[in-house]
């Protein structure tokens, strides 16, 4: 039976977050895939989960990942590989292990392939692997939902960034994140943040 998540439980893989190849997203806006990526970093900065980022032909054709997610990643470098799935760089799976987490929670692009073939074989390698699939770029609709189903299949889990964020912080009694994640909420979520802000300002201390 599938438990709920903790900030303990889970490490954070960004695979290929560049606007190179965001040029071949269709699955979603652009810019709301950039936000959600952000806003998902954000959400493990703020709960201490230990994040690895990854690229590809960087140098050649993805670029740098998307600047403001580096902002909010900050100076970690991130791992280069030439593989499409990132289970097969050996710097990945140690970077992986070396965290001491067994779930692996994954974002990037493209779906259908670095996200779907890593998931795969991190499944296959034991770890519990959960996918937030807004956060998650894919060449079609089509693509995204045949990948997200596939994935389901093997046994991956499905999130959204805000889900996972709602699921790490579960009390809002629990001041020490309290307001690290609604002020994500305020500026990545949509409705919701819009009624965090009224609240704020119509509802007295």
């Amino acid at each position: 039976m599938t438990t709920l998540l903790t900030p303990n439980d889970i490490a954070l893989l960004l695979v290929d977050s560049q606007p190179g190849l965001a040029f071949g997203v269709e699955s979603m806006p652009r810019e709301t895939l950039r936000s959600n990526l952000i806003a998902l970093a954000k959400t493990a900065g703020v709960f201490g989960v230990p994040i690895i980022a990854t690229t590809s032909a960087s140098k050649r054709f993805g670029g740098p990942i998307f600047p403001e997610l580096q902002a909010v990643l900050g100076s970690a470098a991130h791992i280069e590989r030439t593989s499409m799935n990132a289970w097969e760089s050996t710097e990945v799976v140690a970077a992986v292990a070396q965290t001491g987490r067994k779930c692996l929670v994954l974002a990037g692009l493209f779906t259908e392939a670095c996200i779907a073939f890593t998931a795969i074989s991190a499944l296959a390698a034991s770890y519990r692997v959960v996918v937030v699939a807004d956060a998650c770029g894919a060449s079609t609709p089509v693509a995204q939902d045949v990948s997200l189903r596939l994935l389901e299949n093997q046994g991956a889990e499905l999130r959204t960034w805000l889900q996972l964020l709602l699921e790490l912080q579960r009390d809002w009694t629990r001041s020490a994140t309290y307001k690290g994640a609604t002020d994500i909420v305020k500026e990545h979520g949509g409705a919701y943040g819009i009624a965090l802000h009224y609240a704020k300002a119509m509802i007295s201390p």
